[in-house]
């Protein structure tokens, strides 16, 4: 999952700042998601797939498909 979240952003070409904003989280949360350093809450990871418009389930490494379910 960490490294989705960090792929997903590098293909945005957001920072890190412009993911804690889109999450309403602090940087440095955002930076221990990626550094896996803590669990990524369900409405963080959400937000990300709203706005990345994939599934929860493609960040969370379960399927690689990107398609979302909703």
């Amino acid at each position: 999952m960490y490294t989705r979240l960090k792929d997903l952003r590098e293909d945005h070409d957001l920072t890190q700042i412009d993911c804690a904003k889109i999450a309403f989280i602090s940087k440095n949360s955002y930076i221990r998601y990626e550094k896996n350093e803590r669990e990524v809450p369900a409405d963080v990871l959400m937000r990300f797939a709203k706005y990345y418009n994939v599934s929860m389930d493609y960040i969370c490494g379960l399927t690689n498909n990107k398609e979302k379910y909703w």
